[in-house]
């Protein structure tokens, strides 16, 4: 998303409603929301285009698709073949995710796998590639606090 166009209330308020029922439809968003189909229709554009909004398969979980492990894997990576790592990780389907920190590591990966031989697999995959000089990998045992928004959304509503 672009960081210059924050959402104002009504776009919060919007994907409070998407975030409550994801199959509602925009007649009625509009009407529960109050506002017009077109308001609707093209606030649901915008964030889509702006990546507000991102794709439905956020909502699955990677244990309905028999993966029931998540790892995350901190690496160390030369910075001149940074753009080819990612390119390299990017290509590894059961990488789910991947992030640039700042500190002494640069990437934290998270990885989905099958079972405990099938992440010893992944893990060697992602050491292989070039221009990753380190890995540690470690395993999730359970999800504490999962993925919310809805608190900054309902904090959105009132600005």
């Amino acid at each position: 998303m672009n960081s210059a166009r924050a959402l104002d209330a009504t776009d919060a308020r919007i994907l409070l409603a998407l975030a409550a029922d994801p199959r509602a439809t925009v007649v009625a968003l509009a009407e529960q929301l109050g506002l017009s189909r077109n308001t609707v229709q093209a606030r649901v554009a915008k964030l889509e285009q702006s990546g507000a909004l991102r794709s439905f398969e956020c909502r699955i979980t990677p244990k309905a698709l028999g993966y029931p492990l998540t790892a995350f894997v901190t690496a160390q990576v030369d910075q001149r073949r940074l753009a080819d790592v990612s390119q390299a990780l990017a290509e590894i389907a059961e990488v789910v995710e991947v992030f640039g920190l700042s500190g002494e590591t640069d990437l934290l990966v998270r990885v989905v796998a099958a079972e405990a031989e099938d992440l010893y697999r992944i893990a060697g995959q992602i050491l292989a590639i070039p221009g990753i000089e380190r890995t540690i990998t470690a395993l999730a045992m359970r999800e504490l606090v999962p993925h919310r928004l809805t608190g900054l959304l309902h904090r959105a509503t009132v600005r």
